[in-house]
């Protein structure tokens, strides 16, 4: 039994008002191509088949022409709700769907037996057994009682999840014994597993008031298909536990990833591997990052931009270094590119950082400090190079050394309350003033932070 996990489509995603229809085109294609080249059994898409619950037409298209391309094939296809889909839109089409050797399960709403599905090989064999959990909403599994406290919901809710895939798992046990077979036994997901790495484009899913689900609360699956976050990776360092990630980009920083499919192979009830089949980049796009001469460099040597081509100009996102505020910096980045196939979707103004000299990581007390110098120790990452800047970084210490003496004769009159008994640590660029009362008016290193990273001309206090 071959068993191919994908997940989080994103069909009709809209990315700076860019459209991804021809992306997800040639992803299909590349899929479809897949698919009958490894002799798939079975294609588990677990959860966010759209972007929104309004998917355009061409999206809901794109889904169908799919549908109707593995049934050919003598694939089947097992569709799981995510919480980017809407229930009623994956329901209309369901019964449908159904006679072309796909299932569709959009909720947990519902009989449970219905979302324990025997999977059959291209022979017409049963090769596994599947525990189909699409995304978990908190009223599907749960009631909510009156008087309970948040951490009270969270247990119950993270109890009552766990409680519905030991459900399900038992069904499908019980199923394989009726049937009398020796098949793996699988089971989906769309969550958020402790101790995943996120990007951008993930939007926070808290399933009611439980913002991550503890990898023993998984039943013991021979395989657990998750989707929801767009990079792929293990769960809890368990290979038989993985989230497939997006076929495409949903955001710049998943750039750093390389797209894929996981193909699961199965003897009898045994996992025998977890194969990652890349996925081609089917739009140019790069992320720029530095000062206007080292992006100018950049878009000379840029691979993304060579790529590209009029028709189909590469995606660019430019992160700016500089201590300037320039007023005219989208015109000179959209200069850079003027004569190039490339689009600039997304401009950030980045503050450049230095290092001082009391960086290192160690604990310092104010008996060996100043208030004053722990001040100056922050104020030294800031870059102050022009005019301008030296008149900002005057008014930034004039504002401290105003707060500094209206704390000290606000305690003039209290022996035991001196700032000078607070004790900060000094790592990189915090120094956090730890013990300092609500009502003091004094103004921690955290707001000077805050207030030195402002732009020229917004100072704040």
């Amino acid at each position: 039994m071959k068993v191919l996990h994908t997940s989080d489509w994103h069909l009709g995603q809209s990315f700076f008002t860019k459209s991804r229809k021809s992306e997800h085109e040639q992803f299909f294609k590349w899929l479809v191509d897949l698919v009958e080249q490894e002799a798939i059994d079975a294609v588990i898409v677990a959860g966010d088949i759209f972007d929104t619950g309004t998917p355009p037409s061409y999206a809901r298209e794109l889904y169908h022409q799919l549908v109707g391309r593995f049934q050919g094939m003598g694939c089947t296809l097992v569709v799981l709700g995510g919480n980017h889909d809407s229930v009623s839109v994956l329901n209309e089409s369901r019964e449908l769907l159904s006679y072309l050797n796909c299932h569709v399960i959009a909720s947990t709403y519902g009989d449970a037996q219905e979302q324990v599905l025997p999977l059959t090989t291209r022979k017409g064999k049963t090769g596994a057994i599947l525990c189909a959990v699409p995304f978990i909403r908190a009223r599907d599994v749960l009631k909510s009682q009156a008087g309970e406290s948040a951490v009270e919901k969270r247990k119950a809710l993270g109890e009552a999840i766990k409680q519905h895939y030991a459900h399900l798992y038992q069904i499908a046990l019980k199923k394989r014994d009726e049937l009398n077979v020796s098949v793996p036994i699988i089971a989906t997901g769309h969550l958020t597993a402790l101790g995943v790495s996120q990007s951008e484009s993930v939007r926070d899913i808290y399933i009611g008031t439980l913002e991550g689900f503890a990898a023993d609360g998984f039943p013991p699956a021979d395989y657990i298909a998750l989707g929801h976050i767009h990079r792929p990776q293990k769960v809890a360092g368990c290979d038989h536990i993985r989230y497939s990630g997006s076929p495409i980009p949903l955001s710049f920083d998943e750039l750093k990833s390389q797209k894929q499919v996981l193909i699961a192979t199965f003897e009898k009830q045994s996992l025998v591997q977890v194969e990652s089949m890349p996925i081609p980049r089917f739009q140019a796009m790069e992320v720029l990052r530095g000062n206007l001469d080292d992006i100018a460099l950049a878009l000379q040597q840029s691979e993304a931009v060579k790529s590209a081509t009029e028709a189909q100009p590469a995606w660019l996102c430019i992160e700016v270094e500089t201590q300037d505020y320039l007023t005219d910096l989208q015109q000179r980045i959209q200069a850079l590119i003027d004569d190039k196939p490339a689009e600039i979707l997304q401009l950030k103004r980045m503050r450049k950082q230095r290092s001082n000299a009391i960086s290192a990581k160690e604990n310092v007390n104010l008996s060996e400090l100043s208030v004053q110098e722990v001040f100056n120790a922050r104020l030294s990452l800031e870059a102050f190079e022009s005019d301008d800047d030296k008149l900002r970084k005057q008014r930034i210490q004039t504002l401290f050394e105003q707060v500094v003496d209206d704390v000290q004769l606000a305690h003039v009159d209290n022996e035991g309350d001196n700032i000078d008994n607070v004790s900060v640590k000094v790592e990189g660029k915090e120094a956090n003033a730890t013990d300092a009362k609500p009502d003091d008016n004094i103004k921690s290193a955290e707001q000077v932070n805050e207030y030195t990273s402002e732009q020229p001309g917004e100072d704040k206090l």
